[in-house]
């Protein structure tokens, strides 16, 4: 019988949405120095590359966790379109916040959406949610509960938490992966919707 660290990549996929949590903590060491180097070429700043790499990991997580990984190519070109999407993203968010000028006739910097005021149901809604989420962190282990106040709350990057920690970036991932995947399972347990 093969070895787990011997297995081809989409059967450490396979086995790690069957359960095998071990299975991505051996994707993650084969693909992230590949990973990390495609980041860092673009983005030239390495606090920014540690954030997209584990935002990468982490989408990388959730996307198999809720079985939405289709199985069309190498294992290690899907990490890199994840990759590349986030870092599309982290532009497009960056020239939104830095480019939005009141002197452009195109943009209304009034129109938007976070200064509209929503129903009073949204409001409902996302406060029971806030609630919801609250509870399901508080009944988290320590570490994890920890990783995920850090990164959520505090706007910290994973390399920020592993110092604070005093743990490795991976140790720091691994938590906040264990702890959406406890959060997932608990609110599943309970019934409980945490989106709107």
């Amino acid at each position: 019988m093969q070895k787990t660290t011997k297995l081809a990549d989409d059967k450490l996929v396979s086995a790690y949405i069957k359960g095998d949590n071990g299975a991505f903590d051996i994707l993650l060491r084969r693909h992230q120095a590949k990973v990390f180097a495609y980041i860092y070429s673009i983005v030239k700043n390495r606090d920014v590359a540690d954030d997209l790499f584990q935002e990468t990991f982490v989408k990388a997580i959730m996307t198999l966790r809720q079985g939405r990984y289709a199985e069309s190519g190498k294992f290690s070109a899907w990490i890199t379109r994840i990759a590349h999407n986030l870092i599309i993203d982290y532009y497009r968010q960056e020239k939104a916040e830095n480019l939005v000028s009141s002197d452009q006739e195109d943009v209304d910097v009034l129109n938007r959406k976070e200064l509209s005021d929503t129903n009073i149901e949204d409001k409902l809604v996302s406060r029971q949610i806030h609630e919801d989420v609250r509870r399901i962190i508080e009944v988290l282990p320590d570490n994890q509960r920890e990783v995920l106040m850090m990164r959520y709350y505090r706007d910290m990057s994973f390399k920020e938490i592993a110092e604070a920690t005093d743990v490795s970036i991976n140790t720091a991932l691994g938590r906040m992966r264990y702890a959406i995947i406890n959060m997932r399972r608990i609110a599943a347990e309970n019934d409980i919707v945490l989106t709107l």
